[in-house]
């Protein structure tokens, strides 16, 4: 993946709204109700050619299948990996909500994160559904082809992320741990790499960790722990070119107070370690807009791109496309304009039915992502 001298070009995070039908079709097989899964294949087929196709109408250059196809971001990889039969956990520990339980209530009571399951591991991991990943770029490869769009990416859990949601009860250590989930995702990830699409990992772990899973751990300790995750995120896409690898830096797709994040500046020096080539990071929203500055001081490899969020998933309201033509011109001012992109802070649906977005929304505010990049195109 590389950036354009003629404009800058757009993309997203990776989970789109679903289809209502295809909704109550994942939530049934969620529930362990019999699905016809042949009917259930037709209609991701369907959803990702109709995702696709609104993309690109929308303007997006780098596109995805919107993550038809997946009950969530994380948790997938249960249906896909053998290993992950034990008890599943029904309520994260999330500092900033502990401090406003009516927040966390509210956060709770959406019916896509009550749908989700991540069991703990309880036996030696390896792959079980070799052809899922690979039916899925081929669905995608077959919604672009007829479309005007500029690439493809295709998103995967990383190594840090799965164990962050699923507990370990069956390897003496973490790091025996990490390491056996990223060769087992390696599959996955060589497979979308294969297809021809650029691989996002997704990392929660390395800032949403630090408030969930590790907030009992200091700083210091924390950044062990994610220095950890990063090796283990680059043992599994060690065959991979890094102009294909992109990774997503989060600090969780919730509507929280997220007065607990940890600051970009705290961790940056180890995304710098990680691999991808691109960065995609939250940069719109109002707990992590200011940390443009950031750029500014630090050390910026010269390999690598940044694609900071500048549409805010969370809310319905419409970006005005002078605002994102501002954000995207305050990293384009730091790094040029051909080693930057333009993106969205998370996705839009993290977990099969999701509530909190108008649907048709979702795809306005890619629409003015496409505009304000065109903007910004002219001035940077």
């Amino acid at each position: 993946m590389s950036g354009s001298t003629e404009r800058i070009l757009t993309t997203h995070t990776g989970s789109l709204p679903r289809p209502d039908d295809l909704v109550q079709m994942v939530w049934a097989a969620e529930d362990g109700i019999p699905v016809d899964h042949s009917a259930l294949a037709e209609r991701v087929q369907r959803a990702v050619e109709d995702c696709v196709a609104k993309q690109a109408e929308a303007g997006v250059d780098i596109v995805n299948d919107g993550e038809m196809s997946k009950p969530s971001y994380a948790t997938y990889v249960k249906d896909r990996l053998d290993g992950f039969g034990g008890e599943s956990i029904q309520n994260y520990f999330f500092q900033d909500l502990a401090d406003y339980p009516r927040s966390a209530q509210m956060v709770a009571d959406n019916p896509g994160r009550r749908k989700r399951s991540a069991p703990a591991c309880n036996a030696s991991i390896s792959v079980k559904d070799a052809e899922a990943a690979k039916t899925d770029m081929v669905n995608l490869a077959a919604a672009a082809a007829p479309l005007h769009v500029s690439g493809t990416f295709s998103s995967a859990a990383s190594p840090g992320v799965v164990s962050l949601f699923f507990g370990n009860e069956h390897y003496a250590t973490d790091e025996e741990y990490l390491f056996a989930i990223a060769e087992a995702m390696r599959h996955e990830y060589e497979a979308i790499a294969d297809a021809g699409a650029t691989v996002q990992l997704d990392c929660p772990d390395l800032a949403m960790g630090r408030h969930t899973v590790y907030a009992d751990l200091d700083l210091t300790a924390f950044r062990k722990r994610a220095a950890l995750n990063i090796e283990a995120l680059n043992h599994g896409v060690r065959n991979i070119p890094a102009e294909q690898l992109r990774m997503h830096l989060c600090w969780g797709n919730y509507p929280g107070p997220h007065h607990h994040d940890v600051d970009l500046a705290d961790i940056i020096d180890l995304v710098w370690a990680a691999k991808p080539r691109t960065i995609l990071f939250e940069a719109a929203n109002p707990r992590h807009a200011h940390e443009w500055t950031l750029f500014d001081e630090v050390d910026i490899p010269d390999d690598r791109m940044l694609c900071p969020g500048v549409i805010e998933p969370q809310s319905n309201y419409i970006e005005h496309p002078e605002l994102v033509a501002q954000r995207i011109e305050r990293y384009g001012r730091i790094v040029g304009r051909d080693r930057i992109m333009a993106g969205v802070d998370c996705g839009f649906s993290v977990h099969v039915g999701l509530q909190g977005i108008d649907p048709d929304v979702a795809f306005a505010k890619l629409a003015t992502l496409a505009h304000g990049a065109e903007i910004a195109s002219r001035r940077v």
